[in-house]
């Protein structure tokens, strides 16, 4: 084991050796500011796409939430995978399919995805080899003028000037947007009279553990409590205890559960072990890791002066910040002496995970053997709401409902144009959820959650990824024209990753055509991120299936409505309340193989031509199927 462990470093080793700053030149394309799983997607989609990427990454990871934050259980309920996403769960399911093993282990469900941090580490870093990275760096300032644009970057070798063309911040708190100049949101308050005391949602301090069936390792042992553990114990003792419910499969999740159905919640697979497990309720027993990502929400139950979730002056006063990561790292160590003193069982952190003490314990004042500890915890805590750049269009929770209602128990079309990514999760907002946290100027109430549920996928307008009026700048990641609630449901690693990609598929086409993003069409995005598999509409044509060599092209024309599909999708409404019972999908009939009416095609040709403000040259006989017909005609309005 022990030589493994050292062949796994050393090629970590070189694999950020090769991304080191003595790689990094002056000027780039495209400088992307965090390589979280936004940041990571975008920069392999725009230098794909044939632009000079740099990104700078404040870690020594790339994933953000999903790896550097240990949350790598991924968090999707659309069940739409594509694009750079699927290509990455794809590369994931193959390196653990080598070692006999699932990746269906988390959720207490056998349709899951999930992986250990360090192995989603190294998938992005191979994905992201034509990307230059700064690593253990950050973004000080930011020079945005006609004649001038650079970054000042703090790097371990020192300070560095470095330009770029368009930036792209896909930080975990939106840190770019005050440096850069551009209106954004904080909590219910827009700066520059951002509100310091107005609520936003808890941060987690999440870590992996393991199971040592001979025994904890003496140096992974802990003997002697941390201050405020009596604190802490109380708050778990909700949450997990010895004698706990053994979950069911029935919601709500009645507390507190045994340690083996807080296990199973985010098992992930171990390489280090042989044998495999799911999330099937038989193999529980088996699972050797998982993530500790329930009931250590900070501050949780703790409240923060009175109050669910904490304020945004832990966004805007990095001094804050600190103290309040420090507290939610502690809050987690509480957890590993807790199971191992109070449970009596034998887990503790993964020795194999990690590594490097996080940032925020180095000034702690830890014992050494809790050094031993934290050492394996992830190197950020997992930041579930950032600043949010204020666009022209700002994306609230009855959009994304009316959206998500496209196709569904009669509804008729209500998709986005503009679409460049599908997500699929409900609004899940952990503190700072009263009337008087949300933005009343957005329509947003408490009683939003629930009445504005995503019925199924929604999808992501491109509008939102473009500031109002700053130049050379594209949000991503956490940091879209959004509101909070919104936000609440497109903050998952899937979505992130996907709204990432046509970040950098935008940023690609600005920078190629020597435009603004606000003047890039969405087409064109569009165009090529269907070409590269991804999928856009949420019409589900059982003739059209993804395979098929129009796929790309029917999705477009279902959002610019070119064509009528032959038979008109019926699915279900997945929230509990909505809906009939027994209702039946029906997903749909394009009519790829049968041919154009004169009427049809006139039509089409019309509409084509007012959205793409050109006259087309175009010759449509009645010999050609509306598959055919569709393909010339977005290839006429995309050249």
């Amino acid at each position: 084991m022990k030589i493994r462990n050292l062949f796994i470093s050393v090629v970590i080793l070189v694999l950020c050796l090769s991304h080191s700053s003595y790689a990094v030149e002056n000027d780039y394309d495209v400088v992307i500011a965090g390589g979280g799983m936004g940041g990571t997607a975008a920069a392999i989609q725009a230098s794909r796409m044939g632009v000079k990427v740099l990104i700078v990454e404040p870690t020594y990871m790339l994933g953000g939430q999903a790896t550097a934050a240990g949350v790598s259980t991924m968090d999707d309920m659309s069940g739409i995978e594509s694009g750079i996403y699927l290509e990455f769960i794809n590369k994931v399911r193959d390196y653990y399919a080598k070692m006999k093993k699932s990746i269906a282990t988390c959720y207490w469900k056998v349709n899951t995805r999930a992986f250990e941090p360090s192995v989603g580490d190294k998938i992005l870093k191979e994905m992201t080899q034509s990307a230059d990275i700064l690593y253990h760096s950050q973004i000080i300032s930011v020079k945005n003028e006609t004649e001038q644009k650079f970054v000042t970057v703090k790097t371990p070798d020192g300070i560095k000037n470095i330009n770029f063309k368009i930036l792209i911040d896909t930080t975990e708190y939106g840190d770019i947007l005050p440096l850069i100049g551009a209106k954004y949101r904080a909590g219910n308050s827009v700066s520059p009279d951002t509100d310091k005391d107005v609520y936003i949602q808890d941060i987690t301090w999440t870590t992996i553990i393991r199971k040592y069936s001979d025994g904890i390792p003496e140096n992974l042992k802990v003997k002697n409590p941390l201050p405020g553990y009596e604190k802490a114990k109380k708050n778990y003792q909700g949450y997990v205890a010895k004698n706990g419910f053994d979950f069911q499969g029935k919601y709500p999740v009645k507390l507190p559960v045994n340690l083996i159905s807080h296990n199973a919640y985010r098992a992930v697979p171990d390489s280090f072990l042989p044998g495999s497990y799911t999330g099937k309720r038989k193999d529980w027993d088996k699972i050797t890791k998982t993530g500790v990502n329930w009931g250590n929400d900070y501050p949780g139950m703790y409240f923060w002066k009175g109050h669910y979730g904490l304020t945004v002056k832990y966004l805007e006063d990095k001094d804050l910040r600190r103290q309040i990561e420090q507290d939610a790292l502690l809050k987690t160590l509480h957890f590993i002496y807790y199971v191992q003193n109070e449970l009596k069982e034998n887990w503790s952190v993964d020795e194999n995970e990690y590594g490097e003490l996080p940032e925020a314990a180095k000034d702690m004042n830890l014992s050494e053997e809790w050094q031993n500890i934290a050492k394996h915890f992830p190197p950020i805590p997992y930041v579930r709401e950032s600043r949010r750049m204020l666009g022209n269009y700002t994306f609230n929770s009855s959009a994304v409902h009316k959206n998500s209602l496209s196709w569904r128990i009669g509804n008729k079309n209500n998709e986005f144009y503009d679409a460049i990514a599908i997500g699929g999760y409900n609004l899940d907002v952990h503190g700072g959820d009263d009337d008087d946290d949300l933005e009343s100027d957005l329509g947003e109430k408490q009683s939003s959650i629930y009445g504005d549920m995503p019925q199924g996928a929604f999808q992501v307008p491109m509008r939102i990824l473009i500031p109002e009026s700053t130049d050379n700048f594209i949000a991503a990641e956490k940091n879209l024209s959004m509101s909070r609630l919104v936000s609440s449901a497109t903050r998952l690693q899937p979505i992130c990753m996907m709204t990432g990609q046509a970040a950098g598929a935008l940023a690609a086409v600005a920078v190629q055509n020597k435009i603004q993003p606000r003047d890039v069409s969405a087409l064109s995005v569009q165009k090529r991120l269907v070409n590269d598999g991804v999928v856009i509409s949420l019409c589900n044509y059982k003739d059209v299936p993804r395979e098929h060599k129009f796929f790309g092209s029917v999705q477009l024309a279902t959002l610019y409505k070119l064509l009528d599909p032959k038979q008109i999708p019926n699915l279900p409404a997945k929230n509990i309340n909505a809906g009939k019972k027994g209702h039946k999908t029906i997903k749909g009939r394009f009519g790829i193989n049968e041919r154009l009416s004169n009427k049809e095609t006139k039509n089409m040709i019309e509409r084509a031509e007012k959205i793409s403000g050109k006259k087309l040259k175009l010759e449509i006989t009645n010999k050609m199927t509306r598959g055919e017909a569709v393909d010339l005609v977005i290839k006429a309005m995309t050249e």
